[in-house]
């Protein structure tokens, strides 16, 4: 197999009761976009589609075919921020908007929140760290706690894990075992 070959996962799409609803809550909550939305042609179902960039058609596709009661399939949507306001922001911007079950988790390698869409889809909200230890990691997280604190007791709980390593570690670990496959 050639070592180029890496697809990038680009977009997911979610079955849902009320299309209206979703698209309301994803952008009132990440501010993406509606693109496009109508009825299938080989897909009959209502389509929504939302974007935050404008190189990227859709990265949520939303299908009204979701049967009436059916529990979510969706084990979690993650959204990527790039600082701890962000991030205070995606929780205050969720809770707003109807999301329920909100939990703040430290993975070590990410600073999280979790909750439960107006679907009841897990969606996750993170900031990536610049730690590795391994996976699932969670230690509680104070989110009301300043930057200086919570960073400080993140690479205190990480130096500790026996499979600490720097993100700059772990990727070189990482290209090292996909280019000797």
């Amino acid at each position: 197999m050639s070592t180029t070959y890496a697809p990038n996962l680009s977009h997911f799409g979610v079955s849902c009761f009320d299309i209206d609803r979703m698209v309301d809550f994803y952008t009132a909550v990440f501010s993406l976009q509606l693109t496009d939305k109508g009825p299938g042609h080989t897909f009959p179902f209502l389509l929504a589609f939302l974007s935050s960039r404008p190189e990227q058609h859709h990265q949520l596709a939303l299908a009204q075919n979701r049967p009436m009661g059916a529990p979510s399939t969706v084990m979690q949507l993650s959204f990527k921020v790039q600082s701890l306001a962000e991030l205070r922001e995606a929780r205050r911007r969720a809770l707003n908007h109807g999301a329920t079950r909100l939990r703040h988790l430290n993975h070590g390698n990410a600073l999280s929140i979790y909750f439960q869409d107006v679907e009841d889809n897990t969606v996750e909200v993170y900031l990536d760290t610049p730690w590795y230890v391994a996976q699932p990691h969670g230690d509680p997280l104070d989110l009301d706690a300043s930057d200086d604190l919570i960073w400080a007791d993140t690479e205190r709980l990480v130096r500790a894990d026996p499979t600490f390593m720097t993100l700059e570690q772990w990727q070189a670990q990482f290209v090292q075992t996909r280019t000797s496959r």
